[in-house]
């Protein structure tokens, strides 16, 4: 199974400018993210917007791409890099790889890869049990439904299924519920199609991309990881990671 990794990476994020760029015990944060996908694949590429960003990559050895500053998501990013990179059509998967996710486990890529060993999925992206109440009712936290196939029913930010016969904070125990782990990867044609869809009213509603996704009928098939999302948003939020993980 064939795949390219590509790591979305934009310079002006609102609330951590610059972000792919921060120091993380003597390496950049876009780099440690690269390096990670490097223990999975050989092709990766990055794509951003910003010079900067694509200076940083050379100068690790790394290969990147620069792409329009317009985009609304990181999905669109990824889309424009696939149709620039060279000979990127001929991949079985493309994995989305955040670049502001420095920890990423290299099982999880690998994970998202094994699952279009399934001819019928088209998009992958991996859920995680919740086992407490607090983030069974996040809404920044969203939930995924998903079949007896693994295959993803909805996404919702809401708990879904409502427990009828069941106090709200033993829900998690009276029902097994996952939240989604946000890492995607897409058969090539499925990535371009789906950057040319028409936001659906389910999106809209909650807010939730992959929606647009189920909503014309994409297969997204999941797989369960037991490593928590640590992306970075903030400068905190990096604080709270170097925290945790040195």
């Amino acid at each position: 199974m064939k795949a390219l990794v590509i790591i979305p990476a934009r310079y002006g994020s609102t609330r951590f400018p610059g972000k792919p760029l921060a120091i993380i015990h003597g390496k950049s944060m876009i780099q440690r993210v690269y390096e990670q996908a490097q223990q999975v694949v050989p092709d990766i590429w990055v794509a951003t917007d910003d010079a900067r960003i694509e200076h940083e990559v050379k100068r690790f050895g790394g290969k990147a791409i620069i792409t329009s500053v317009e985009h609304q998501s990181g999905t669109d990013r990824l889309a424009e890099a696939l149709s620039s990179i060279p000979g990127a059509l001929k991949y079985s998967v493309v994995v989305n790889v955040q670049g502001d996710e420095p920890f990423i486990a290299a099982e999880q890529i690998q994970q998202l890869i094994q699952l279009f060993k399934q001819p019928d999925t088209q998009i992958a992206t991996l859920i995680k049990p919740i086992t407490n109440t607090e983030d069974l009712m996040n809404p920044n936290k969203p939930k995924v439904v998903i079949g007896t196939n693994m295959q993803a029913l909805y996404f919702s930010r809401s708990p879904i299924p409502f427990v009828r016969d069941a106090d709200k904070i033993y829900w998690h125990i009276a029902h097994q519920y996952y939240k989604h782990i946000g890492i995607y990867a897409y058969r090539p044609q499925v990535l371009l199609d789906i950057t040319k869809l028409e936001r659906s009213s389910l999106e809209i509603a909650e807010n939730l991309e992959q929606l647009r996704w189920l909503q014309n009928n994409y297969v997204i098939k999941t797989a369960i990881t037991e490593y928590e999302s640590a992306s970075v948003d903030t400068p905190d939020d990096l604080e709270k990671i170097l925290n945790n993980r040195f």
